[in-house]
């Protein structure tokens, strides 16, 4: 059996559901394809699903500015019917402490003044008024368990934090997914779960499908991969490797799911927190509980995989030591012998910034290496996709003259070739989750 369609999207979560419903509201037939049983059901319900301003770079801190307004107005974006079941976003605000170590965060309240984002600098009361369970003492470098310094305080204490009150989260990140698709949908996209991609269709130096697992073959004169962790594997099928400066890798991680310290109203008390004098960033959960990721400091191994499937999803030594690293910032936490929370991959790149690009392959084009820090951008994301797809079927060499980008909210235009497949390593990216 041969489809055909106008573009064929690979990956349904956030951010290849967000693409879908830009490029189906220019007016493209389009089909997405995911390996999954379920839309969103990849590491985008893995997800901490946090909405936060601060970015390394200016325009990482733009497009996370432009995004949080989607979030913000999520049901005027979608069009869905009334009474349709929305991810909600919960404003709680974002909490990142100063240290030597981030410069006080002079960069990103640079930033945030010069693209008119509000944020309040706090001090020591502000924040335990806050996070009365709090110690400010200061425990970096971070270290690892093993280390015969692990939990000691260094003899400084924390002094300050930038407090985003536009910061939170999302409630149900494979929701949003799905929310997604469901206005795509309306516009005429078409989504299939439990289709696995095994060959990217080729010639005459362009693109013209895919072949499924099952032996079907599904034609399009544009494919986009958006497939997060089995990215880097879809691009060896395309054979566009060769071609990028900026590669994709998955990325094994865990996240720890625990109990807030007893009498303390953490989920409607506390904002999102980064935390780099620990290495560690949380958020509130349901029923007052505290995800607890890391911040990916030099001490802790990477574990980097060869595929998305078939890795160890086991809690390993890490979960431990990330649990313990927050309970040097609130001693009054217990440490559960249960645990629980997330085992799943990031897909990162070289400088974890992401690839929003074409490719050497003519009418081939990728989202990738958007893990960890590009849920909160799926919204521009997927409309800045749309738009580079047209430019570049129309004619555009996105190469020779890269797309200039209008943000609708801000009205600030972005060079889209900060994203190129091409470009030199950022060295202004703190090469971690904070992008």
């Amino acid at each position: 059996m041969t489809n055909s369609y106008d573009a064929i999207i690979i990956g349904t979560g956030v951010i290849g559901t967000a693409t879908a419903f830009e490029m189906a509201k220019n007016g493209w037939k389009t089909l997405s394809l995911d390996r999954n049983a379920q839309i969103g059901h990849g590491s985008t319900a893995g997800s901490c699903a946090i909405i936060r301003m601060h970015y390394s770079t200016l325009d990482g801190t733009a497009f996370a500015w432009e995004g949080y307004h989607y979030w913000r107005d999520w049901a005027a974006y979608l069009g869905l019917p009334a009474g349709a079941d929305l991810a909600q976003f919960r404003q709680c605000g974002c909490m990142v402490m100063k240290t030597p170590e981030n410069d006080q965060l002079g960069k990103h309240i640079k930033n945030s003044r010069l693209l008119q984002i509000p944020f309040e600098e706090w001090d020591e009361a502000q924040i335990l008024d806050c996070l009365p369970i709090y110690s400010l003492e200061s425990y970096y470098p971070p270290k690892a368990r093993d280390d015969a310094g692990f939990g000691q305080p260094n003899g400084r204490h924390l002094h300050g934090a930038v407090y985003w009150p536009n910061g939170g989260y999302i409630t149900d990140p494979a929701l949003s997914s799905q929310n997604l698709a469901d206005a795509a949908r309306l516009h005429g996209a078409e989504f299939r779960t439990s289709a696995e991609v095994v060959e990217i269709l080729q010639q005459g130096g362009r693109v013209t499908g895919v072949r499924l697992a099952s032996g079907e073959e599904i034609h399009a004169p544009v494919v986009v991969n958006v497939a997060g962790p089995g990215s880097s594997l879809v691009n060896a099928m395309a054979g566009v490797c060769d071609d990028m400066n900026i590669k994709t890798r998955p990325l094994r991680q865990e996240v720890v799911h625990m109990p807030a310290p007893e009498g303390f109203d953490f989920e409607g008390t506390a904002p999102v927190i980064s935390d780099n004098d620990i290495g560690a960033y949380c958020r509130p959960e349901h029923g007052n509980h505290i995800l607890v990721g890391s911040e990916d400091p030099e001490c802790d191994d990477h574990y980097w995989v060869e595929a998305d499937t078939g890795y160890d999803t086991n809690f390993t030594e890490q979960w431990t030591t990330q649990a313990m690293r927050y309970a040097q910032r609130v001693p009054s936490l217990g440490i559960p012998s249960r645990t629980r929370g997330v085992v799943d991959l990031y897909d990162a790149s070289t400088d974890w910034i992401p690839i929003y690009d074409k490719s050497s392959l003519g009418g081939y084009y990728m989202a990738c290496g958007s893990s960890g820090n590009q849920y909160k951008n799926a919204p521009i994301a997927g409309k800045m996709m749309a738009a580079l797809i047209d430019y570049c079927e129309a004619g555009g060499d996105h190469d020779a003259a890269p797309l200039q980008f209008e943000l609708p909210y801000i009205g600030r235009q972005t060079d889209v070739g900060f994203y190129s497949r091409n470009r030199e390593i950022n060295e202004e990216s703190s090469f971690s989750v904070l992008g």
